[in-house]
């Protein structure tokens, strides 16, 4: 029984400790002037849209992971003629290529869903870890513009140009997801060795020329995106373990799911491996194809992470930097066929939550082979768009203010000084209370309390450090938004 009650212990603590690794980590403030003021207005976005897309989304799998040789239960192979042999299963992912043929494709459609919900910003996967190009790059033939790929003969075939021109057109910042590790890259998995795990599959320091080749390919492809694309607002380089192993890059702590690679048996599911790409070069050539550009090299320590990226949860406090946590919001990363998507109630507390505590919500979406949103995917997105259309401004431009949420009241606080109280709907709540109470903001006196989307002034008296403010039955009745109710204080007590 003590023994069952420590290893549960350990297990807690482990944990608990892999999360402090990520949310109190180092963070090298940036020092160059424009890209300072682009993260500054970066985070008074609040809401961005992430996709994975890739020929992946033919069999509804996770992205690319089902290739690599690690022994992890959520990458297992399923599909391909014979996924029980490796080498066979590869060559039937990467034959993917030869049927990738998204005729629905719209970026249009997707773009103005992401508007209307409030998304500001978007990233899009130019190639994840398989090494597949979803543009037109000249350095590799296993992109969707080969002639081997179907789509490569529809007017839409870059698929990059038109995302971005897409999203560009209604006014929404772009950003360039790109995969530092390139599976399919033969100067990364080199050929002549069997590939370990995620990591490079020969040793840089013994094969050094082969590695400055990769670095060189890398370079190449990311100068790319930044000379032919347009304006790019966000480089977000994804495969953290791909690093030079400093000082301050010693440990593997590329994400919490990986926490654990290596079993009681001593069998180790993927190695360290000092594999460093010269992203402090490749940044100063970046900029100087895109000034202001905002980097964002994931999960490595350095001056290069302008902001981090909490993956797949959100952060049980404010952090002391600029952050987003990237949520899937259905399903996956990648398509998933019978995806259930979170409600408008999840996703616009979680919005809420998040923007309390200083964060940005990078909500994931992932189209289908054919090029399409599931309709899920959408009702989400037209949940918050009728609630943005209310309570938006309590949502931009706003910074934290303690305590940042009391039980299930969060709270913000724009630039002149108002704070809004916004009252999270809990279980079965389809209507705000009669009366709401906040023990920890106390409002000036006389000052005036509305609900957003209401011009009614809202009766309201002082309650110890806090305030008790009155919902009308005639408001309660026809409340302006559904999920959450915004309480605008126009000045408090500090």
């Amino acid at each position: 029984m003590k023994r069952g009650i420590f290893i549960i212990a350990l297990l807690f603590s482990v944990q608990m400790f892999s999360q402090a690794i990520y949310e109190d980590e180092r963070y090298v403030p940036e020092t160059d002037p424009l890209v300072l003021k682009n993260l500054e207005a970066w985070q008074g976005k609040k809401f961005g849209l992430l996709m994975h897309w890739g020929t992946y989304s033919q069999w509804g799998i996770v992205e690319s992971w089902s290739i690599c040789p690690e022994d992890y239960g959520w990458c297992e192979r399923k599909k391909g003629s014979n996924p029980a042999n490796y080498n066979q299963y590869v060559k039937d992912y990467e034959g993917l290529k030869k049927t990738f043929n998204p005729t629905k494709f719209d970026p249009t459609k997707w773009a103005k869903a992401a508007k209307a919900a409030g998304m500001k910003y978007m990233v899009f996967t130019t190639k994840h870890h398989d090494g597949f190009n979803m543009y037109d790059t000249k350095y590799s033939d296993y992109k969707v513009t080969d002639k081997d790929c179907p789509f490569s003969t529809n007017p839409k075939a870059d698929v990059l140009k038109e995302v971005f021109n897409a999203f560009r057109a209604e006014n929404i910042s772009t950003g360039a997801y790109f995969s530092k590790p390139d599976w399919h890259n033969e100067n990364y998995w080199d050929p002549y060795f069997p590939p370990f795990d995620r990591n490079v599959n020969y040793d840089p320091s013994l094969y050094p020329e082969k590695w400055q080749k990769y670095v060189d390919f890398t370079h190449n492809q990311i100068l790319e995106i930044l000379t032919n694309y347009g304006k790019v607002d966000i480089l977000w380089l994804d495969g953290g373990w791909v690093r030079k192993r400093d000082q301050q890059n010693l440990k593997e702590n590329y994400d919490e799911k990986f926490a654990e690679n290596e079993s009681k048996n001593g069998f180790i599911k993927h190695r360290v491996v000092d594999q460093d790409p010269k992203m402090d070069e490749l940044v100063v050539k970046a900029r100087q194809k895109q000034p202001g550009l905002i980097v964002v090299d994931r999960a490595v320590h350095g001056k290069n992470q302008n902001y981090l990226t909490p993956e797949g949860r959100v952060p049980a406090k404010t952090l002391p930097y600029p952050w987003e946590s990237c949520i899937t919001s259905g399903g996956g990363w990648s398509y998933t066929p019978d995806a259930k998507y979170m409600t408008g109630r999840q996703g616009i507390h979680m919005l809420v939550d998040i923007v309390a505590k200083g964060g940005n919500l990078l909500l994931n979406v992932a189209p289908s082979p054919e090029g399409e949103w599931q309709q899920g995917a959408y009702d989400l997105l037209q949940a918050y768009a009728d609630w943005m259309k209310v309570n938006s401004v309590a949502i931009y431009d706003t910074k934290p203010i303690e305590p940042f949420k009391e039980d299930n009241i969060c709270f913000t606080q724009n630039k002149a000084g108002n704070v809004f109280a916004f009252y999270l709907a809990k279980d079965g709540e389809d209507k705000i209370p009669a009366s709401v109470t906040v023990k920890s903001i106390s409002p000036k006196k006389g000052t005036k309390i509305t609900m957003l989307g209401s011009k009614t002034s809202l009766k309201w008296t002082k309650e110890g450090n806090g305030f008790k403010v009155v919902i009308p039955e005639s408001l309660r009745n026809n409340l302006p938004a559904k999920e959450a109710w915004t309480l605008k204080i126009e000045a408090i007590n500090r």
